[in-house]
């Protein structure tokens, strides 16, 4: 992503799931920038846990957390660059907790070079560690409508790979491929690699994106490949925008045989004035074999969010969320996987800065 939600949805989600601070102001440049992103959940099931399930991000109760510190550096690729990002925070945590060597990766969340030679037509090559293509929303909270992620970021698709990527401006077309270890691993954990393509559509208000990817995930072995798909229609303007987002995701060999689970999210934005917006978003997801979430379910959540924009690069949101199965899969006091549904209420605060 390339700007914050004040500008037309349109440019938020078309540039794919890397977000730029600054830009550079000449050919040599170094762009500096970061963010802070703070809050207090409530769970209404009262968990002695305190934690919030099938969250990602958002999964402290009743106390206040540090979601994110993070810091970026980049250099525009004219015809060399490259970019880094650096984070602290239960995010970082939760990012890289199926990391192999976590203690090594676990406060990086990109690191890569880029090449953009002259005359190949707007061809980006990228080598290093870099978030995924799939998924409508991203892991920088203000970069999305709602505070909370969806079910369909945090259980369908993954957070980043490790590889090598191309992009390529073809009309109105954006093509790419990648080849990377796999899902959230720097270190792989087999010797097989994961295939990428991507293509995106953009025509006025109009993006469609395309992700898929497919290699063999299982630890040690590459027998039985994962392959997803993902797609988001995007539309709108800087006073209301939407989204439909579709995951389908396969896992062939699983441990009872093939694994599935799929998806479909849909939310909107509308800008009250400069200042306040509220974003709505429904979301339905089918865990067939529990591959996803551990328990074979059918989930269904609901969130509303509110926004308030105190000044350029402060941002505060207040946000309610329930989320239903059709399985007693929640806790509640101190009673394990006995409920059918959670409930929260979350208020949150996002700093974004930028510096040259």
């Amino acid at each position: 992503m390339t700007r914050l939600l004040v500008l037309p949805a349109a440019v938020l989600f078309c540039s794919g799931a890397t977000m730029v601070y600054a830009a550079d102001s000449g050919e040599k440049d170094i762009a500096a920038g970061g963010l802070m992103d703070v809050y207090y959940g409530i769970n209404f099931n009262h968990p002695v846990s305190r934690v919030s399930q099938l969250r990602n991000f958002d999964v402290a109760a009743g106390q206040f957390s540090l979601n994110m510190l993070k810091l970026s550096l980049e250099r525009s690729a004219r015809p060399a660059g490259f970019r880094i990002d650096l984070g602290f925070g239960k995010a970082f945590d939760i990012i890289h907790g199926s990391e192999l060597s976590p203690s090594a990766v676990r406060n990086i969340e990109q690191a890569y070079v880029s090449l953009k030679p002259r005359g190949a037509g707007g061809l980006q090559l990228d080598f290093g560690k870099f978030v995924t293509s799939a998924g409508a929303e991203v892991i920088e909270t203000h970069a999305n409508w709602n505070y909370s992620r969806s079910i369909l970021f945090a259980w369908a698709i993954p957070y980043y790979h490790a590889g090598l990527r191309a992009t390529a401006p073809i009309g109105r077309f954006t093509l790419g491929t990648q080849l990377t270890n796999g899902w959230n691993n720097v270190e792989d954990n087999n010797p097989g690699k994961t295939l990428g393509l991507t293509a995106s559509y953009s025509v006025g208000p109009l993006n469609w994106s395309h992700t898929y990817y497919a290699g063999p995930e299982k630890s040690g072995e590459n027998r039985g490949r994962r392959h997803l798909y993902d797609t988001t229609l995007l539309a709108g303007s800087r006073r209301a925008s939407f989204y439909l987002n579709f995951d389908y995701g396969l896992e062939r060999g699983a441990a009872a045989g093939d694994a599935a689970w799929y998806g479909v999210a849909g939310a909107a934005r509308l800008a009250l004035n400069e200042r306040i917006a509220l974003a709505p978003r429904l979301e339905w997801f089918r865990d067939r074999d529990g591959f996803s979430t551990g328990t074979p379910q059918t989930l269904k959540e609901f969130t509303l969010t509110g926004e308030y924009k105190f000044a350029e690069g402060y941002l505060a949101r207040l946000e309610y969320r329930r989320d239903w199965s059709n399985k007693a899969f929640f806790d509640r006091g101190a009673d394990p996987a006995c409920a059918k549904s959670q409930s929260t209420l979350l208020a949150g605060f996002v700093v974004v800065f930028s510096a040259r």
